[in-house]
């Protein structure tokens, strides 16, 4: 919506004095469409959260732009990766396409979880649309946290059971992500390959995929095959990083991770879910085993850290509360 002298384009007017996404206190009484304030005046938030039911939030965001946050996400990270590499070689690096240096490689995943959360934020103002954190689903779980972490901890049952089965049928290769990250070279390197894989990568995924991605497709044909789709882009968008047999099972995690978006409401679940597989890999191939929940709480620690600090800074902040009079 365009403001004009601080009215919204629909004739809803902004109220004054209050924090954005709040409202004054004793203000008036919680009605459960809005706030009364004293005066009559009743307060609107119809761009907060809406009524969808305690679903993952439906938006405006064409099917289409699916594929350009898709695209426009790994062009980003080709092009980033580009400018990270080049002052490399530049100084002597050297850089093939069977190695790249771990710091350099780190660096790269990096920039690829930037440009896939630059490429959503991207689409979703495309056209001048304002974008709000919540449709991203960056929200509480609408059932509350118990409800949730039940079916986080479900899902990464039912995943790992399936991958069991998976790999005595299949027997893939082993992952060497963690080798061209560095993980086996020093204390450094395996604290950042850590946090990378464990708490970035797993916020950023969720964002492009579940948080833009399904959210555009379910537009097209609804939750199922949205949920489908996404799950294989998930899966084949970690060709090169994760043996080709790999592929399968995190296409299906990718499924079950759009699923448990769509029926918490919450992003935070699924970037939990992912946290909590990410670092449960990991720690398999280091081959450890009374570091695993510590490298667990500490991934779940820093995810909700950034979380914290987002929302400190704004970024993640409900819409402001819109004052409307009631005629």
């Amino acid at each position: 919506m365009e403001r004009v002298d601080g009215v919204e384009s629909d004739g809803m007017e902004r109220r004054a004095g209050a924090e954005p996404g709040g409202v004054e206190q004793g203000a008036g009484a919680e009605r459960p469409d809005g706030f009364e304030r004293p005066d009559g005046v009743r307060l609107y938030a119809p761009e907060l959260e809406p009524q969808d039911g305690g679903r993952s939030p439906d938006t405006s965001w064409p099917v289409w732009s699916a594929a350009i946050a898709l695209l426009g996400g790994l062009v980003l990270a080709a092009v980033g990766g580009l400018l990270v590499d080049l002052p490399a070689l530049a100084f002597g690096v050297e850089i093939s396409s069977s190695h790249t240096p771990p710091g350099l490689a780190i660096a790269d995943t990096v920039v690829q979880d930037v440009a896939f959360v630059l490429a959503a934020v991207y689409c979703a103002q495309m056209s001048g649309r304002a974008v709000r954190s919540w449709q991203f689903g960056l929200r509480p779980p609408a059932r509350g946290w118990w409800k949730a972490g039940g079916w986080v901890l479900a899902l990464i049952a039912l995943f790992f059971a399936l991958s069991v089965i998976w790999s005595a049928l299949l027997h893939p290769e082993e992952e060497d992500l963690l080798k061209q990250l560095g993980s086996n070279e020093g204390a450094a390197l395996l604290i950042l390959s850590a946090g990378l894989t464990c708490v970035i990568a797993p916020i950023c995924e969720e964002l492009l995929f579940r948080g833009y991605i399904f959210t555009a497709l379910r537009n097209w044909r609804g939750t199922l095959p949205a949920a489908l789709i996404t799950g294989l882009l998930f899966g084949g968008v970690h060709a090169g990083s994760a043996p080709a047999l790999d592929l399968v099972p995190l296409a299906g995690l990718g499924v079950g991770l759009c699923l448990l978006y769509r029926h918490t409401g919450s992003l935070y679940p699924a970037i939990v879910a992912h946290s909590l597989n990410n670092s449960i890999a990991f720690a398999s191939l280091e081959h450890w085993s009374w570091q695993i929940p510590v490298l667990i709480i500490g991934a779940l620690l820093g995810v909700g850290a950034l979380a914290a600090a987002f929302k400190s800074i704004g970024v993640i902040a409900p819409a402001p509360l819109l004052a409307r009079a009631d005629n």
